[in-house]
């Protein structure tokens, strides 16, 4: 029997963490983040990340873990993500995925393995260059959906992250991230995974989404930011992440204050809409409505497992 390992995931600020905490309290588990920015050292207020009073004493891997200047990828997340599953097997507790960034959360439920690619940092650049431009982005989504229109279904255009990704891949391996995934799925899955998803009403999660940020700004933000691109001249591919890359612009002088804030709140807004497309489309994802509350949906987890 394949051991089992519980997935909690869900749009930002629908209450992951503290579901995952007390899950955890319960169970005796420990937490593994599949977050693709709370990786990330110095870089705490803009990610939300997990405070030590928050935590309750309960362990987690895969947080403040990798300077904000080094490329991190889905492959080294799932080989780390392994080893942390592991580990915390071996001391014959309960390992817990919790994290809201979908490609990660993929990679280890489906065992989607990506073949190393060595990067070329001059065809990003040029990527990057170009998304800035609306109509340019416009133009790499459509290229991107020539190579891998299965992919793009599920990326929108104005997702700059993930449109360079697609054509990374494609430039890097000469074959396409969908042909990619369809390989490496025909490996055996190691662990018997049951995914979670949490949700909450669109209105109350946007209205989560707004007092967040106002949080995060009245918490240093802008200090953060500020600390974060002095100490790394070479401005790191983590400060395009949303609630970063605002920040920058504000400094640039391209937003004003009010509006660095506002684009912050719209931007999460967005990302949390395609969170939930994203794990619409898993027909074996459990849904657990956080307007239940922390016990109740304890409940749903246990039985379930």
């Amino acid at each position: 029997m394949k051991p089992k390992v519980i997935v909690i995931s869900g749009p930002t600020a629908s209450g992951k963490t503290a579901l995952s905490i007390e899950l955890a309290k319960k169970i005796d588990g420990e937490i593994i983040s599949s977050d693709s920015m709370q990786i990330y050292k110095e870089m705490n207020i803009g990610t939300a990340k997990v405070t030590e009073e928050e935590a309750c004493g309960i362990k987690h891997y895969l947080v403040d873990c990798i300077s904000p200047d080094k490329r991190y990828t889905v492959s080294d997340f799932k080989n780390d993500a392994e080893k942390a599953i592991e580990e915390i097997l071996a001391k014959g507790k309960t390992p817990i995925v919790v994290g809201g960034t979908g490609l990660y959360v993929n990679s280890l439920i489906y065992g989607i393995e990506y073949q190393y690619m060595e990067l070329d940092e001059q065809y990003r650049n040029e990527l990057m260059e170009k998304a800035e431009d609306l109509q340019e982005l416009e133009k790499l989504w459509n290229k991107a959906n020539e190579i891998d229109p299965q992919a793009m279904q599920k990326i929108s255009k104005n997702d700059k992250k993930r449109i360079i990704r697609v054509l990374e891949i494609y430039k890097a391996t000469g074959k396409n991230k969908t042909e990619q995934e369809i390989l490496s799925r025909q490996k055996e899955i190691k662990y018997d995974y049951k995914l979670f998803v949490v949700t909450i009403d669109r209105e109350k999660l946007y209205d989560k989404i707004n007092r967040r940020v106002d949080i995060m700004i009245q918490q240093g933000l802008e200090k953060e930011v500020k600390e974060i691109i002095t100490k790394y001249p070479k401005l790191p591919t983590a400060m395009q992440s949303i609630g970063y890359k605002e920040v920058v612009e504000y400094f640039d002088g391209t937003l004003t204050r009010n509006e660095m804030i506002d684009k912050i709140k719209q931007e999460t807004r967005r990302y949390a809409k395609r969170q939930l497309t994203w794990f619409r489309k898993n027909k074996e994802a459990i849904w657990l409505d956080s307007e239940k509350g922390l016990q109740e949906n304890i409940k749903i987890i246990l039985e379930e497992l």
